[in-house]
């Protein structure tokens, strides 16, 4: 596979690039891309073929969900149910590096669902060059950690983008990182939140709401 390298500034994206990177998703392409919280494997939320390239790249099961960025809490509206309580909680938050468990609309495609629970993991990335993609797309991304098979995160982002960006359509690398680690995850089905994982962000969501943690 011939991947195609983009590097683009962080802090002023190149509109041009950006746009070139959303002209690949949009055909279906697999992209290698620096969020909030470290490189993540994306796609095109409602590609199923995409999803199912991604899945081999990290070896994951075919039942296993996929989270995805959104670019606002309006954005999170469309693909979740939000309460009151959770709306107020998560404008807060956002953007940041947090994945909030929410109830899935019917608008979240079946790969990106827990089918039991019927939710989704979304998250709203602190991160320029995400938020630009997610503007000129439309839509939501799909965002997959680049790990190793075994969960293990690369310590050295350029070791990460040497062994991902073979395996993708489009790898972006950038001037600089701001990466600030594994991301918080909140389950927000209910009003009664419960810390999934702690990361990123952690000490940012107790100070705006009480937690009782799994």
């Amino acid at each position: 596979m011939d991947t195609e390298i983009l590097t683009i500034h962080s802090e002023t994206p190149e509109l041009r690039k950006i746009r070139k990177v959303v002209d690949a998703l949009k055909s279906g392409a697999v992209i290698l891309y620096p969020t909030d919280t470290g490189f993540t494997l994306g796609c095109e939320l409602s590609n199923k073929n995409a999803i199912e390239r991604i899945r081999q790249i990290r070896n994951l099961p075919p039942n296993k969900e996929m989270t995805f960025l959104c670019s606002s809490l309006a954005n999170i509206a469309e693909f979740a149910t939000v309460s009151n309580f959770a709306y107020r909680t998560i404008k807060r938050l956002i953007p940041g590096p947090y994945t909030l468990i929410l109830p899935a609309s019917r608008l979240v495609p079946k790969f990106a669902v827990d089918m039991k629970r019927k939710t989704s993991g979304i998250r709203v990335p602190d991160n320029i060059l995400s938020q630009l993609l997610l503007q000129e797309m439309e839509e939501p991304l799909i965002s997959i950690s680049a790990r190793s098979n075994d969960g293990d995160a690369y310590s050295d982002p350029d070791d990460l983008f040497e062994k991902f960006a073979p395996m993708v359509d489009v790898a972006v690398n950038s001037d600089t990182y701001y990466f600030q680690g594994e991301s918080t995850v909140i389950d927000m089905t209910t009003d009664n939140f419960k810390i999934i994982r702690q990361g990123a962000g952690i000490t940012k969501a107790l100070e705006y709401i009480d937690i009782t943690e799994e």
